[in-house]
């Protein structure tokens, strides 16, 4: 049996499925069947992983937006890359959010957010373009929307309080705190 979690945002507006699937690094709604899931659950949006990256079966991403619209819900591409999020304004996506920036490349994901994605997107595409991933200041989301981002994303920085009471202990001279 496989484990996963549906993270809905009230009400239910943003829904993402996340699950690892054999021979397949995506694990955010990877399957028709987890878009089916999401929208029979009331979902109005969902999120999918948009990154070019093999899922599972060898489904598209084209047919994953098809079947979020045949589902009544807007499809939002969490993307890596400008020639991902390009590719998935092709597939028909609703929204495309710079959410997987950083975390595809197999190096390690740097602190702050991909600011200069969400602008070069915000550019080059004609659908509304979320900045998340790694925001965490006000200043870093006032240049997320000067870049040209419709919204912007503030998810483990304020819903996460130990990691947020790990970060200012970080910046105490003498920190206690061990990684």
């Amino acid at each position: 049996m496989q484990q996963w979690e549906v993270w809905r945002g009230p009400p239910q507006d943003r829904c993402g499925r996340y699950r690892s699937t054999p021979g397949s690094p995506v694990y955010i709604t990877p399957t028709e069947a987890d878009v089916t899931a999401l929208t029979e659950a009331g979902a109005r949006i969902v999120a999918a992983d948009a990154t070019g990256r093999p899922r599972p079966g060898g489904e598209k991403l084209a047919d994953l937006v098809a079947a979020t619209h045949a589902g009544g819900a807007l499809f939002m591409a969490d993307v890596d890359t400008l020639d991902a999020a390009l590719a998935a304004v092709d597939a028909g996506a609703d929204l495309v959010g710079t959410t997987l920036a950083g975390y595809t490349t197999g190096t390690d994901v740097p602190d702050d957010p991909d600011i200069a994605l969400a602008g070069a997107i915000s550019r080059r595409c004609p659908i509304p373009v979320i900045g998340e991933g790694r925001y965490r200041t006000p200043a870093q989301v006032a240049a997320a929307f000067d870049e040209g981002a419709w919204a912007v994303v503030v998810g483990t920085a304020i819903s996460d309080p130990v990691n947020t009471t790990r970060r200012f202990a970080y910046a105490c001279p003498h920190s206690p705190v061990e990684s």
